[in-house]
């Protein structure tokens, strides 16, 4: 069981998860829990690194946030026993979660369960710090990232060999939008990994795309559902385990997308390399790469490419060592947005593109940047046109009802290969 912060978020939050966690181990389960910090805990340590410096040490940065999700554990452990049952709290590295080396990003390596094990053998409900580890070398404690806490509760579910790992939140599941921006989308029974991760790399804040990840490669059934409620939420399993393929599963999007455009490159082997090894040196995630080909053989080209917002300083300080040499000039545009739709039925569906194309036309919304997978289309656009985006698709593709092209677009029948 995962609780996020705003499930812990104060005293009644954290004495109800305790609650919903001893009712599960009085159901005979054995419980393990994965907390996060409270609340805006982690923004507020965010804020006090920044109030003593301007580029806080990345090491100690993350001894300063993996505090948070201590101090939620710690109150749990507390309720817990206060209910009549023994719990105890252990921090990432106390819970075995061993990562690499790289601070705040760090990538889980192994999870050695023995301490858990041991405690549940004990008859104890085990409440592990969610969002950090060890490093496997330096013995350095690491931090995993924004939704980090999720990954967390995966690795420990995959190297216990857990039934089911839920994800509590304080939302009733997965849908086919953004509430907050579509009233009327509608609550997904179950979703396959393959779309999980391409709505997760596309902007749903659901689940952490590692955490998906992890769980498709370890065959961790998630059980996403909501703290406030017991209703079903949504399964994330197999795509061989889900009776329905819609043709579109959902509208996704992101907010916080910077684009970098490379004015000059050469037209030469190894170029794109050498930026792109640079951004990789620095833990800079690529996601939408475009390329135009020179308009003369041997003449230089240009490479548009998106990164997250909270990494475009990273980026830029990585890249302007090569300017002279791998590009002429930089530009960077901090303000975009990007929109998507992801449907495992795409595959076997023609014209689903030149409808999103054509209903962003029609809204007057400009495409920056477009890319591709056989179960997604995903559109970089203004930051500020990307609700209405995201309002006219899913009107479009009657995700509100029955998830299909349309009413006035049946669904036509795959052409013969």
């Amino acid at each position: 069981m995962k609780f996020g912060g705003t499930s812990v978020a104060d005293a009644e939050r954290i004495k109800r998860a305790a609650r919903r966690i001893v009712e599960k181990r009085e159901l005979g389960n054995r419980v393990v829990a994965v907390l996060s910090a409270r609340g805006k805990t982690t923004d507020e340590l965010i804020a006090m690194a920044e109030e003593v410096s301007d580029a806080p040490d990345p090491r100690e940065m993350d001894m300063l946030l993996s505090s948070g999700e201590r101090i939620s554990c710690a109150l749990c452990a507390m309720a817990i026993n206060d209910l009549g049952h023994r719990a105890i709290s252990l921090t990432g590295s106390q819970a075995g979660i061993v990562t690499d080396e790289s601070h705040t990003k760090a990538r889980i390596l192994d999870v050695r369960a023995e301490r858990i094990e041991r405690a549940l053998e004990e008859d104890r409900i085990v409440l592990v710090a969610g969002f950090q580890g060890v490093s496997s070398s330096a013995r350095n404690v690491t931090t995993l990232g924004r939704g980090g806490s999720d990954t967390t509760a995966v690795a420990v579910a995959a190297a216990l060999g857990a039934g089911v790992c839920e994800i509590y939140t304080d939302v009733a599941g997965v849908y086919s939008a953004d509430p907050r921006i579509v009233p009327d989308a509608r609550k997904l029974a179950s979703v396959s990994f393959e779309e999980m991760l391409e709505m997760a790399a596309s902007g749903a804040s659901v689940l952490q795309l590692r955490s998906v990840e992890y769980a498709r490669n370890h065959g961790v059934r998630i059980h996403c559902r909501s703290s406030f409620e017991d209703a079903p939420g949504t399964v994330v399993l197999a795509e061989g385990e889900t009776m329905e393929q819609p043709l579109i599963t959902a509208v996704t999007h992101s907010v916080s997308e910077a684009r970098v455009t490379l004015v000059g490159v050469p037209d030469e082997p190894g170029a794109a390399a050498h930026i792109f090894d640079a951004l990789a040196q620095v833990n800079v995630n690529v996601d939408m790469i475009v390329q135009n080909a020179p308009v003369s053989a041997g003449g230089p080209a240009e490479i548009s490419f998106t990164v997250p917002r909270e990494d475009l300083r990273d980026a830029f300080a990585a890249l302007q060592p090569l300017a002279g040499r791998s590009f002429v000039d930089m530009n960077t545009h901090q303000e975009m947005g990007k929109v998507s739709i992801v449907g495992a039925g795409m595959r076997s569906h023609p014209g689903v593109a030149a409808k999103v194309f054509g209903v962003l036309a029609g809204e007057g919304v400009n495409i920056d940047m477009i890319s591709t997978s056989p179960i997604k289309i995903s559109c970089v656009i203004a930051r500020d046109r990307v609700e209405q985006a995201v309002r006219a698709l899913h009107g479009a593709f009657g995700l509100a009802g029955a998830g299909t092209l349309g009413e006035e677009e049946p669904v036509r029948a795959p052409r013969a290969l």
